[in-house]
């Protein structure tokens, strides 16, 4: 035993003797190595600034760089950006303010154009119109494709309409004639029409006080997409809550931070989207057999079956492989862009026409007056005749989008240098956002006036100025539901004009816009009540 305990002690002492050959004791020694583990610590984090303030530097000198022009002067904009983040933080905590300040920074032709970075990325913003009608008609792979947003194909599908280009893109939109025609609109409007006044009813059940209506337009908004475009076929409660549900989520995504993980709004996004492609391919099977076996068109995905089942017998016919865009795949596809893009855009415009017409009572009056000498009977349903004899209160709709264009801009990607003037080219990988309001404000006299008679047969602004009114978009992403989405307006419109009065409650901010992401009036605070006859 003594023997044992001799021979641990010298092996201790020869430990200690290793760990301390110094003779600086046990203990010392772990403190002089935790020491010299401090200053490696320290040595990481002054090369981490080094790197961090070197990167700065690089990403100030690169986009000066990028900024400057054949003349030598800088594209405007910021003289410094936020490392890293550049002005993504001012995006989102306010983002009217910051595209205002992109706009104005812009100017209207004078460059027309301007500088900012978004997370490292370039990003200009292009006002002068005749170079956003150019930019929207390129959509070439080699040069410029739409992306809409960071997060977009994440959250609509690759294979949505808004990333199509080429001859796949042209025989997708060719089919989509068929969805509008004369025949399709009337039957859509007499949807429209009844959606719209039961929606009314419950508003009007809500009482008088003064309340913020954005959400209940919402709701109505939502409704007419689904019974129009889809009809019967969603007509299981459950799986319809279930899609609405999916649907916001989806609306949510182009709100958030373009991240895509567990839990994240992106990931909720793609998820609802998901969901809402099964819903919509049952949609499609269940059309294609209600029109093989000999029904009429009762909604848009029944005309759209109608169409793409005669392209399918024509390509037979021919011995060619049916169309793609005509498989249930591709038509539950088409079907998500044809919600995405009715769904935003319309309930601003809608919050609109209610915002701008408490505002301007004597346009209202004028409205009523077409409306009661079509319409003697309020009650009396509209259909697609009818909405081609209101001329007043079209050019009410027309100046409201172009008032308030609810898409602001559409942004596209850069895949090349791109020469937007003899001066400047678009250097490649830039977000570029073509401005769709700045447009709408140019040409037109007194443009940031409301005033719906330039639209109307004496001055026919809207045919002098037409190259400026991109509303709908140019080239070949021009919106093919141009005509629903107006006679959405026009019904709405026409209908509570008789059926309701209305007043908005004003605040410091009422005459400012928010993106949500299309624009919206700050507030839209409205009491709404029965109107007497």
């Amino acid at each position: 035993m003594a023997a044992f305990n001799s021979t641990n002690s010298t092996s201790s002492s020869v430990d200690a003797q290793d760990a301390a050959p110094t003779g600086v004791p046990l203990l010392d020694s772990l403190v002089s190595f935790g020491g010299a583990a401090g200053v490696s610590a320290s040595s990481l984090f002054l090369y981490a600034s080094a790197a961090t303030g070197a990167y700065a530097l690089w990403e100030q000198l690169r986009f000066r760089l990028k900024r400057r022009r054949k003349d030598g002067q800088l594209v405007p904009g910021p003289d410094h950006v936020t490392p890293f983040l550049g002005g993504l933080v001012e995006m989102v905590m306010d983002p009217y303010a910051f595209w205002e300040k992109q706009k104005n920074a812009a100017g209207v032709t004078n460059p027309g154009y301007s500088y900012n970075s978004l997370f490292g990325k370039m990003i200009v913003t292009v006002t002068d119109a005749d170079k956003t009608r150019e930019l929207l008609a390129v959509n070439d792979p080699s040069k410029m494709l739409m992306v809409l947003h960071p997060s977009g194909k994440t959250i609509l599908g690759a294979n949505n309409l808004a990333f199509l280009h080429g001859c796949e893109h042209k025989a997708l939109r060719k089919s989509f004639l068929s969805l509008f025609t004369r025949k399709a609109l009337s039957t859509y409007a007499e949807l429209q029409d009844g959606i719209i006044r039961t929606h009314l009813a419950r508003w009007l059940e809500k009482g008088p006080d003064f309340r913020e209506i954005r959400d209940d337009v919402r709701d109505m908004n939502q409704t007419t997409s689904q019974d129009v475009f889809l009809g019967p076929y969603l007509d299981d409660a459950e799986v319809r809550a279930k899609f609405s549900k999916g649907y916001t989520a989806m609306t949510d995504g182009f709100l958030a931070f373009p991240i895509c993980l567990p839990g994240t709004t992106v990931w909720k996004a793609r998820k609802g989207r998901i969901y809402c492609f099964e819903i919509l391919k049952l949609a499609a099977a269940r059309a294609r057999e209600h029109i093989k076996n000999g029904g009429e068109p009762r909604c848009l995905m029944d005309f759209w079956a109608q169409k793409c089942l005669e392209e399918v017998a024509e390509a037979e016919a021919e011995g060619m492989p049916p169309p793609t865009h005509t498989s249930v795949h591709r038509m539950a596809d088409a079907m998500i862009n044809f919600l995405f893009a009715s769904q935003d855009a319309s309930t601003a415009s809608l919050v609109w026409c209610l915002t701008l017409m408490a505002d301007h009572p004597d346009v209202l009056a004028k409205v009523r007056a077409e409306q009661q000498v079509l319409r003697p009977d309020p009650k009396a349903r509209l259909n697609g005749e009818a909405l081609g004899e209101m001329p007043y209160t079209r050019q009410v709709v027309k100046e409201v989008l172009r008032y308030r264009a609810p898409a602001p801009m559409v942004p596209q990607m850069a895949y090349t240098d791109y020469p937007l003037t003899e001066e400047y080219s678009i250097p490649k990988g830039t977000l570029v956002f073509p401005s769709i309001n700045a447009a709408c404000m140019q040409g037109f006299p007194e443009a940031h006036k409301f005033d719906p008679d330039r639209m109307g047969p004496q001055r026919k602004e809207d045919i002098l100025h037409a190259k400026n009114y991109l509303v709908f978009g140019h080239g070949p992403h021009y919106c093919v539901g141009k005509e629903y989405a107006v006679n959405q307006l026009v019904l709405f419109l026409s209908i509570i004009s008789l059926e309701c009065d209305w007043d908005r409650k004003r605040t410091p901010k009422s005459d400012d816009m928010q993106y949500l992401p299309t624009i919206y009036p700050h507030d839209s605070l409205i009491s709404l009540r029965l109107r007497k006859q």
